[in-house]
């Protein structure tokens, strides 16, 4: 004979019903969070437009036999962008960012494209100084009216020594956190490679060539650059 039905106890079924609803807010926090890793789609920017080019040494060309070769000059007769170089050698997210203001005012650009924090990474900067840096440049790029696209900088590890560099991860979650696009493994497929590079945190004119190359394709993906 089948065995009598014994109902539930009322502290099971409360059990019960604080691990379902526990459940469920978990799905819709994980929704949520899904939803918010994904930048809004960009607006094109138009052949003529000034972009500012934000960096160190990687954007002002160190490795380069000449100007012509440093990545913003390349991305410029990619794109018909005006794109000012405003790579310093040797700064810091810091230094950027003190920078930042008077390049906002003076090239009003319609794009600013970010790369900065190999300087803080390779001096062992406070890592959450480098990230509070770093997102403040974007912001207030942002705040200016321009649009801003990140671009994630490899993080010293003792991987990076035997050529397997990785991205810092805090670009990721910058670009999550900020609603703006993100270019990862542009400089980590260009420095993991000898022939691309000038030194071990240098490219040279083919590595520069090879950046922009995935660049673009970034740019096009997100909707910054038409076609």
């Amino acid at each position: 004979m089948p065995s009598p039905h014994h109902p539930a106890s009322p502290s099971r079924l409360r059990t019960h019903r604080r691990t379902l609803m526990a459940s469920l807010a978990a799905a819709a926090l994980a929704s949520l969070v899904g939803c918010g890793r994904k930048a809004p789609r960009a607006q094109a920017v138009p052949p003529g437009a000034t972009v500012l080019a934000l960096g160190d040494s990687l954007t002002s060309g160190v490795g380069a036999p000449a100007a012509e070769a440093a990545y913003p000059a390349v991305l410029e007769r990619a794109t018909g962008w005006k794109v000012v170089n405003a790579g310093v050698s040797g700064h810091t997210s810091a230094d950027a960012l003190e920078r930042l203001p008077s390049l906002l005012q003076k090239h009003q650009p319609a794009l600013v494209i970010v790369s900065i924090g190999g300087n803080d990474f390779l001096r062992r900067q406070s890592a959450a100084a480098t990230r509070a840096n770093v997102r403040q440049i974007c912001a207030e790029a942002q705040a200016s009216g321009a649009q801003v696209l990140l671009v994630a900088v490899p993080e010293p590890t003792l991987m990076a020594a035997v050529g397997r560099l990785s991205d810092h991860a805090m670009y990721a979650e910058i670009a999550s956190e900020l609603q703006i696009a993100l270019h990862s493994g542009g400089w980590t497929g260009v420095l993991a490679q000898e022939r691309l590079r000038a030194d071990q945190i240098h490219a040279n004119a083919a590595g520069y060539a090879e950046f922009v190359h995935g660049l673009v394709r970034t740019l096009r993906d997100v909707g910054l650059l038409a076609g």
